[in-house]
């Protein structure tokens, strides 16, 4: 990799967007190498991506670019205001992005839970620019149906209560501008956050680090993102993802975005590669990572746009093929 470049993205409407971007050596490739754009999910941050942002050049075996930042309202990005904390904003947010960073080239977008509802946001609103840009997409933890398949884990009785709970919580917390007061208290939720995000296999160092992540969000970011996740549905949107190679990942013990979710999308999009992460939560880019790497380097391969090294430099042995139905 090249030197990191670390900077705020100012948008069009004075918001700032913390981002992380990782060039590839220019002498190191004979033409543009293509660019891996991550989207983190709801109240976290870029460092969701940290394992995939390490690995992904050697497990390709070949230069890539790769580009994290912070959303809208999220870690060192400016916070929401008003009417902003909507996946609609996130969606122009994506443009925005991709026009200031990644002028050129080809592109593959990443998105993890309310990311990816960002990259159907996008294929909508923006739908040329998708069309001539991207050649790749993957899916993680995420729904095209809002979150009206969210189960937290419970009967449908006492999912339908919490339902309930959350979306009049989200009310208040939006109301409570950018105030973090909940990172104080992290240590204390850690248990709460290990039972509804992670699956069966759980280390600390995962906890800690989406605690850490959930304590940065302010708290308006936490509810003002609640309303628009409960409306959005882009089912009819993954057909402008036909003919793209596609990855869709899903943690079978996933309480927030379950496999029903991930199997609609598969179903809109026949050629795309389905995988199901056995007894694996919501946290894939965490506690799978390998598998996520892996789909995201098999995605690159299928597009066609793996950038060639120059004959002076040898090439690296890929990865052996992981089972595509489930991963360890």
């Amino acid at each position: 990799m090249g030197t990191v470049v670390s900077k705020p993205v100012r948008l069009k409407d004075g918001a700032r967007l913390y981002s992380v971007l990782h060039p590839a050596k220019a002498s190191a490739v004979s033409r543009r190498p293509i660019t891996v754009v991550l989207l983190h999910g709801w109240t976290l941050d870029n460092r969701l991506w940290r394992r995939q942002i390490a690995d992904l050049p050697e497990r390709l075996g070949a230069p890539v670019q790769i580009l994290a930042f912070d959303l809208r309202g999220h870690g060192r990005s400016d916070a929401t205001r008003g009417t902003t904390a909507t996946l609609e904003q996130l969606g122009d947010d994506l443009a925005e992005v991709i026009e200031q960073l990644v002028p050129r080239g080809p592109i593959v977008l990443a998105g993890h839970s309310l990311g990816g509802m960002a990259i159907m946001e996008y294929a909508h609103r923006h739908a040329a620019t998708f069309a001539r840009r991207v050649v790749g997409i993957v899916l993680v933890s995420t729904s095209a149906e809002g979150s009206s398949r969210t189960s937290y884990g419970l009967s449908p009785r006492l999912a339908r209560v919490m339902r309930v709970l959350e979306v009049q919580g989200a009310g208040l917390l939006a109301r409570s501008g950018a105030w973090r007061p909940h990172r104080r208290l992290m240590p204390l939720l850690a248990p709460g956050v290990r039972w509804l995000v992670f699956g069966h296999r759980v280390d600390t160092s995962w906890v800690a680090l989406t605690a850490s992540m959930v304590g940065n969000a302010p708290l308006c970011a936490i509810g003002g993102f609640r309303p628009s996740v409960d409306l959005h549905h882009r089912v009819e949107t993954l057909a402008a993802m036909r003919g793209l190679p596609v990855a869709v990942l899903v943690g079978t013990a996933d309480r927030l975005t379950p496999p029903a979710c991930a199997e609609t999308i598969a179903r809109e999009l026949p050629d795309a590669e389905l995988r199901l992460c056995d007894e694996a939560g919501h946290m894939l880019p965490i506690e799978r990572p390998d598998c996520v790497t892996d789909a995201i380097v098999s995605v690159i391969k299928r597009s066609g746009h793996k950038p060639r090294r120059t004959p002076r430099q040898r090439t690296a042995k890929p990865a052996p093929a992981k089972p595509t139905a489930t991963a360890a």
